[in-house]
């Protein structure tokens, strides 16, 4: 492979980067905690697009495991999330470079 090719697949590779990247919030994933009471929805941008509660959940006296409950719903989502979007941005640059031992796109996330 010669520099001229490889500079025009990194080329490719940036725009397809850029394609995959805009498509991350289509990407969704949902995180519960408490046996499903508490159910909390993400996309691949990180961002926090649904919070479900179960009524029976919210009590005055529950406030405290309540807000546990959805951190660890929002956490469990996004761990998930991760997981998907990553492999949506390794399929969209699929094949385009070649197998670079040290060469780790995972930062681009």
């Amino acid at each position: 492979m010669n520099m001229m090719d490889m500079f025009g697949k990194m080329k490719e590779v940036q725009s397809r980067m850029k394609d995959a990247q805009q498509n991350l919030n289509a990407i969704t994933e949902t995180g519960d905690a408490g046996a499903g009471m508490v159910k909390v929805t993400v996309n691949g941008l990180k961002n926090v697009l649904s919070i479900d509660i179960d009524p029976d959940l919210i009590k005055p006296a529950d406030r405290e495991m309540l807000q546990d409950l959805i951190v660890a719903a929002t956490n469990k989502a996004i761990s998930a999330v991760e997981v998907k979007a990553r492999e949506h941005l390794r399929q969209a640059t699929d094949g385009l470079l070649p197998n670079i031992p040290g060469m780790n796109l995972d930062g681009l996330l």
